[in-house]
């Protein structure tokens, strides 16, 4: 069986073609170019957008009296378009939505430049983005975009901590290289970092006891965001109990792989070279294994 003939034809109007707008969608058109939207009241009350010269309901005429809307409205339904075609308003993804303007009754279709698609749902109050230079056209409203609800304004505080009294204490030891931490007189227990008051039997702690910077890894956990601190990613962040301390303090543990880092694992504080120890926590790099037997918790 032989194809069909067939034939490519091209219907096109090199200059255009022209066509009235009668008086309601003129009206309309040249509104837009002045930068406004107007719609058209029924003898119901209701106001038509666009403009149109019957009253859909009732088939009779309209009044005859222009009204102006909006600018602002309400989107009632839109449907996102990822992928927009070349003889899309928008050169990026968009919404198409109903836009009930301020002060209409009916919705106009348009176009909404949300930037995603959880920017626009119904109820997203819109506004309009005017062309520069309007011609009379659909096209003078640009497009439309979502109210203004939130600002990104960057925020920069420079600010001095001071180190208060038993803070002090204790990071002044730590620029020494020594864990300094205090010894409650009530009930014996130790707590480091140092501080000026038992948590537990709440009465002032007044010796100072210097620990040794060993001690045993209590619990931990694996972290895999980078850190600037850290050794490598992943690394492990851990509570690790000093010998002589009935508290734990939080460190990292470095030296070994994260998958070998365990509970009673017996560690050391590994220290930056002395000259370079300021009164901070940054002076202890992360807790290495000592390689001792681990620890029964």
């Amino acid at each position: 069986m032989s194809d069909p003939l067939t034939a490519e034809h091209v219907l096109e109007f090199p200059g255009g073609y022209t066509r009235s707008t009668g008086p309601v969608i003129g009206r309309f058109l040249t509104e837009l170019r002045a930068g406004r939207i107007v719609g058209t009241r029924t003898a119901g009350g209701r106001v038509l957008v666009p403009p149109l010269e019957y009253d859909p309901a009732t088939g009779d005429p309209v009044t005859g009296e222009y009204v102006e809307v909006g600018p602002a409205g309400t989107v009632t339904a839109c449907a996102w378009v990822a992928e927009p075609r070349p003889e899309h308003p928008l050169d990026r993804p968009f919404a198409w939505a109903l836009i009930q303007l301020d002060g209409a009754d009916t919705a106009l279709v348009h176009a909404v430049d949300a930037g995603n698609p959880k920017a626009v749902r119904p109820g997203t109050r819109v506004w309009p983005v005017w062309r520069g230079e309007r011609r009379g056209h659909i096209t003078d409203l640009s497009c439309f975009a979502p109210e203004v609800t939130r600002i990104v304004s960057p925020v920069r505080v420079p600010y001095t901590l001071r180190a208060g009294g038993a803070l002090g204490v204790f990071l002044e030891g730590i620029r020494r290289g020594v864990f300094i931490g205090g010894r409650c007189a009530s009930c014996g227990k130790v707590y480091v970092p140092y501080r000026l008051s038992c948590p537990q039997c709440g009465v002032a702690i007044g010796e100072r006891v210097e620990l040794p910077d060993t001690g045993t890894v209590t619990t931990f956990a694996i972290n895999n965001l980078p850190d600037p601190r850290a050794p490598e990613v992943p690394f492990v962040s851990a509570y690790v109990l000093l010998d002589g301390a009935d508290v734990p303090l939080i460190a990292l543990v470095g030296g070994i792989p994260a998958h070998e880092v365990r509970q009673g694992m017996r560690v050391r504080a590994e220290w930056v070279p002395e000259s370079e120890r300021t009164a901070s926590m940054a002076n202890i790099r992360w807790f290495a294994p000592t390689g001792e037997l681990d620890v029964e918790l």
